[in-house]
Formats: structure tokens, C-alpha cells, sequence
């Protein structure tokens, strides 16, 4: 089992009286920002520790507890060691860290203890030093006895401190942060101002969760516009989806009205409206939101192709567009049944929007709804190559 061990101790830098743990964070606070991290790792029981209780941290505390997964106040080693299963691992977050979920996965991994760590003392992450050479970086996975011993050490010494030591004297595995990591966001800070200002870069690097290359190019760069200033705000991801229903149908609808242009570009503004919530919501760790706003994408991308397709034989009384959307459909759904790692160049819904846009401005339909036909069976042909067992 794996549990977590938040430590929320420090007050603000700019703040005072105000512990760090609440200041907001991506639209929440920094707490519920790490306990969205630890549930997302796979994390089944979560513990604060605290020197002093907050009103602003039983709040935090009471929404984090909301996500499904028991979160409790220790406020000593020995409280922490009698709540811990004897048997699980724990992934200890240094007070005040900001990471990210790549990070986290990495650190949540079964194996022995280890301790993320850099090599640079004035790197943001650099919080203790271990040996001649490595610094701590914020992140620790320990086995639940440590907590036993500390509780039975003396008052006077620092909970986060001493795991940290019975850690280094286990010879923890030093798992050292990379310059990505470090540019996702990855620092401990307790300052505001300067949160608000990594949390923008903590949104961009989870808008690069859509890999293929019209996410990446379009619509990424959309939601990275707009991501910041939508959650500064606070504003709900249901009203992202509300506005991207309203555009999709809206071009649904003019599309059904032979206006197919203007109705593509309308459905690719209900597009971006969608990946912007869905990263909203997987910030918030929305798992299940995020993936409807995919699902929504998806299906309004399909109407979107089939409505062209249906128009296209109207016009031209053959079955020729008709087939060719339904074949593009088909074709993307069985490279996305087949579970390959997604390549840059591979097919997507929004993809598949971007590229019939224009044909439908200049009345070819039917060649956009060819060229459509044509790259999703390029991206099955390499999606099942990819899994096909080599000789």
C-alpha cells in the first residue's frame, strides 16, 4: 500500500500567521494541490503533519478529503506510525513543494527507499543537504517503520529532519531531478506571489499532455493562453464545457445548413474550449471530468465529419462522402482500440478537424473527407506495427 506524508509547518514568506500549505495554488490551495498529486500517484491514505492547526488548513484539509481518500492531521511521528499501515510505503512531500505528476509517478514506483535529490545546492528544489554532493529535492519514499522509529527519539527533534536522516542512514536510492522536472515547475517556495507564478507554469505542463501534433501546435497553445487566467478566477470547468457545447452545436447545426466552413471553425473554438476544461480538470484531479472532456471532443469531432460527409452526398448524389467519413471514423477508432503510444504525427479528432477546415471554405469536401480517410488509415497501419511483435 502506498500512503502519504505531507509535511505543512511553515508559514508564508509574505504572509504572516498564514501557513504556506494554504496559500492558493492553480485554483485551490497548495495542499489540495499535493494531495491531487499523491491520489493521482496511486496514494490510498494520506497524512498532514502540523505543528499548528489553521482554519484556513481544516478547510483545505476537509475539501481534500472529498477526492475519496481517508486524509488525517498527525501532528507528531508517533501519531503518523500509529495511523500508517506497518506494511506500506510512504512517499514523504516536503513542506511547501511544488512538483508535478511525471515526478511523482517516477517516485511512486515500487522499489526501495529513495530519496529525490540535486546536485545543485542553489537550485529552488535544494531544501537540505544529504552528503558532500547531493542535495534533498523534496521527495521521499520510506517504509512506514521509519515513523516507528522516530516517534521513539527524543521531542526536540524535527520530524521532517529526522525521516529524512533514517532515511540516508537506510542508504536510500538517490534518484537525481532532472532539468525538466525542474523547468515542469518542480521548487519549494513560500511566497505568493511567486506561487502564482509557478502555478502558470505548473498549467502549462499539463497542457502538454496532449501529444499529437495538432494539440501540441493549436490547441495546447490555446489553453496555455487562457488556462492561467481562467483559473485565477476560479472559473468552473463546467462552464468551459457549457461554452464548447454551445460553439459545437452551434456548428453542427451550420454545417447541417450547408455554412460546412464556418461551422468547422465554430466546432474547433468548441474544441479548444474542451481541451482547455479537460486540463483544467486534471489539474483539480478531475480524472473523470477530464476524461469526458476527451469523450466530448471525440464525439463532436465525429458529428462534425459525419454531417460533412452527409452534406457531400446530398450534394453530389453519390454515397462517396458518406463512406469516406464513416471509413475516417472506423479507421481512427481501431488505432485508438489498438492502445499504441500515441506518435506526434499520428491522426487525432482535433487533427482531423484542423485538416478539413480548409477544404470545406473552398467546396472540397470531398477530397478534405479523402485526405481524412487516407491519414487515419496511415495512422492505424502504424499503430498496429507498433504493437505487433517483432521477430
Amino acid at each position: 500500500m502506498l500512503a502519504g506524508l505531507i509535511f505543512a509547518t511553515e508559514d508564508a514568506e509574505d504572509r504572516p500567521g498564514t501557513l504556506a500549505a494554504t496559500l492558493p495554488f492553480g485554483g485551490m490551495t497548495l495542499l489540495e494541490y499535493q494531495v491531487r498529486l499523491l491520489i493521482g500517484a496511486g496514494a490510498g491514505q494520506i497524512m498532514i503533519a502540523v505543528a499548528r492547526v489553521t482554519p484556513a488548513l481544516l478547510g483545505a484539509v476537509a475539501r481534500a478529503g472529498k477526492r475519496g481518500v481517508p486524509v488525517d492531521i498527525v501532528r507528531s511521528a508517533e501519531e503518523a506510525a500509529v495511523k500508517a499501515h506497518p506494511l506500506s510505503r510512504i512517499l514523504v512531500i516536503a513542506d511547501s513543494l511544488v512538483t508535478t505528476d511525471p515526478v511523482m509517478d517516477r517516485m511512486a514506483a515500487d522499489g526501495p527507499e529513495a530519496l529525490l535529490v540535486t546536485a545543485d545546492p542553489n537550485s529552488p528544489a535544494a531544501i537540505e543537504r544529504l552528503d558532500m554532493r547531493d542535495c534533498w529535492a523534496g521527495i521521499a519514499r520510506v517504509p512506514a517503520h521509519h515513523l516507528g522509529a522516530i516517534a521513539r527519539m527524543p521531542d526536540d527533534w524535527d520530524f521532517q529532519s529526522a525521516l529524512l536522516r533514517a532515511a540516508v542512514e537506510a542508504r536510500a536510492e538517490h534518484v537525481q531531478l532532472t532539468q525538466a522536472w525542474e523547468r515542469g515547475g518542480h521548487m519549494v517556495d513560500r511566497s505568493a506571489e511567486r506561487l502564482a507564478s509557478r502555478s502558470n507554469a505548473v498549467l502549462a505542463a499539463l497542457t502538454e499532455r496532449r501529444t499529437t501534433w495538432a494539440d501540441r501546435w493549436v490547441f495546447t497553445r490555446i489553453a496555455r493562453l487562457i488556462l492561467p487566467k481562467l483559473v485565477e478566477r476560479n472559473v468552473p470547468a463546467v462552464a468551459l464545457a457549457g461554452l464548447g457545447g454551445v460553439f459545437g452545436l452551434g456548428g453542427l447545426a451550420a454545417m447541417s445548413f450547408d455554412w460546412a466552413g464556418w461551422g468547422l471553425l465554430a466546432a474547433i473554438v468548441g474544441t479548444a474550449m474542451f481541451a482547455t476544461g479537460g486540463a483544467m480538470a486534471a489539474l483539480r484531479g478531475e480524472d473523470k471530468r477530464a476524461d469526458l472532456f476527451e469523450a466530448l471532443i471525440g464525439f463532436l469531432v465525429a458529428a462534425a465529419v459525419l454531417i460533412a460527409g452527409w452534406r457531400e452526398s446530398v450534394a453530389e448524389w453519390t454515397a462517396t462522402g458518406a463512406v469516406l467519413a464513416l471509413a475516417t471514423i472506423i479507421l481512427h477508432a481501431l488505432s485508438e482500440r489498438s492502445g499504441a503510444r500515441h506518435r506526434r504525427w499520428w491522426g487525432s479528432p482535433a487533427a482531423y478537424l484542423l485538416i478539413l477546415t480548409p477544404f470545406a471554405f473552398v467546396n472540397w469536401l470531398a477530397t478534405g473527407l479523402g485526405v481524412l480517410a487516407i491519414y487515419s488509415c496511415l495512422t492505424l497501419a502504424s499503430a498496429v506495427e507498433t504493437i505487433r511483435e517483432k521477430p
